[in-house]
């Protein structure tokens, strides 16, 4: 999976016009951008195609634009912030259309060097359509806008979206290269080695709420890792699998036999699976989530009271959890090990984070939610690499084709 694609430096971009599909999917507040990360690791593609003289054309989606085009979800944020960052004008062209008149008049009139951001994506309506659907009209209208494609949004590169990986068709059409950018590559490089070409000992940790969202990604790294470790509300489904009371836990009852194959799966190939022995159990889920004045007690996973809820790991799977990092050479996790937006319930994410931060292992998080946590609770600089993509991490380590990855030309 360690992909041999062209990259921004494999094609001369001068006096081009260069598409570039990003991710700024970003957070707003009236009107105002909260987290400006994505934002941040977009710039070394663009400075890098302004430098070479190409003109640099971005898109992007932002939000889950549901009624058609409005005000909230524009990237007019994003070309102010974007401008600031660069130390140039990005020229953003109001067309809700996308590809319109106004975005076809803004791309001719631009020079080398110079940088334009067409409207949302999702205004146009058929950025999420299968191709027949007209999805790949809009496809080439984006092409037509341009001599080359780059794409750099990880995060949108699970899905095979018009401005992801349709659009490649039309630009190799006109004998354009196709290549991913920057933050594509590493990615790439940093999920894609962990996964095929691990330093061992290579530990994997898995959270989050559910036992459903993680099917594949179990029984994929069961294959790759030497232990793997199970937190948050999906660990409770294996604890019932294996016999234990786990009271008003979150619990999946249709995936007991699979936790069953999973822990056998795991002996037969003589892999480490660690599951929580102890939790914090409270009466019920916090409401409101941050609720700092919570109760809670510490109990056996196996044996929490029928009428409590176990909602992060204890203190003794805390020590077991950082020790079992301790000794690795490579790491991935993803997904917290309890309510971590709970400051009484994010002990154990924070001992898992603590643990990773101060290890020399190659540490990689899997977007999301961990990459969330690692970054609110300060540790996002000591680790190696903190994924932009959730759902595209998430289907990359079950050894998924990602659209916007194989889209690109190979070397």
């Amino acid at each position: 999976m360690a992909l041999n694609k062209k990259t921004v430096d494999d094609f001369n971009a001068k006096g081009r016009r260069v598409l570039v599909r990003c991710d700024f999917n970003v957070p707003l507040k009236n009107g105002e951008i909260t987290d400006e990360t994505r934002i941040v690791a977009a710039l070394p593609t663009i400075q890098k195609l302004v430098g070479d003289g190409a003109k640099v054309i971005l898109c992007s989606h932002l939000g889950k634009v549901k009624n058609g085009p409005n005000p909230g979800e524009s990237l007019a944020a994003v070309a102010k912030r974007l401008s600031e960052k660069l130390g140039k004008e990005v020229n953003f062209v109001q067309d809700d259309n996308v590809t319109g008149e106004k975005a076809t008049a803004a791309v001719a009139a631009m020079n080398e060097g110079d940088v334009v951001l067409l409207q949302n994506t999702r205004f146009r309506g058929k950025e999420e359509t299968k191709p027949q659907d007209a999805g790949e009209q809009f496809a080439k209208e984006l092409a037509d806008l341009a001599d080359d494609y780059v794409c750099d949004a990880f995060g949108s590169a699970h899905r095979a979206h018009a401005s992801v990986s349709v659009v490649t068709k039309f630009i190799r059409e006109k004998n354009g290269t196709c290549a991913v950018g920057y933050l594509m590559e590493k990615e790439i490089k940093f999920l894609g080695n962990a996964v095929e070409n691990p330093v061992r000992p290579f530990v994997a940790i898995l959270g989050g709420a559910k036992v459903a969202d993680k099917l594949a990604v179990i029984d994929n790294l069961l294959t790759k890792c030497d232990t793997l470790i199970i937190g948050g509300g999906m660990a409770y489904t294996f604890i019932k699998a294996q016999g234990g009371k786990v009271g008003n836990s979150l619990v999946d009852d249709t995936k007991l036999d699979y936790c069953k194959e999973m822990m056998e799966k795991a002996e037969k190939l003589g892999k480490k699976l660690l599951l929580p022995t102890d939790t914090v159990a409270a009466a019920g889920f916090p409401d409101p989530i941050d609720d700092p004045n919570l109760e809670t007690v510490v109990v056996p996973t196996d044996a929490i009271p029928d009428d409590k809820e176990g909602l992060d790991i204890g203190p003794d799977t805390r020590k077991v959890y950082a020790d079992a990092v301790k000794s690795a050479k490579t790491v991935v996790w993803n997904g917290p090990m309890g309510v971590s937006e709970n400051p009484v319930l994010a002990a154990g994410t924070v001992a898992v984070a603590e643990a990773l931060a101060a290890t020399d292992a190659t540490t990689i998080i899997g977007g999301g939610d961990s990459a969330a946590a690692v970054n609110n609770l300060g540790f996002g600089d000591k680790m190696s690499h903190i994924s932009t993509g959730g759902g595209a991490s998430l289907e990359f380590l079950e050894g998924k084709e990602l659209p916007g990855v194989y889209a690109a030309d190979d070397k």
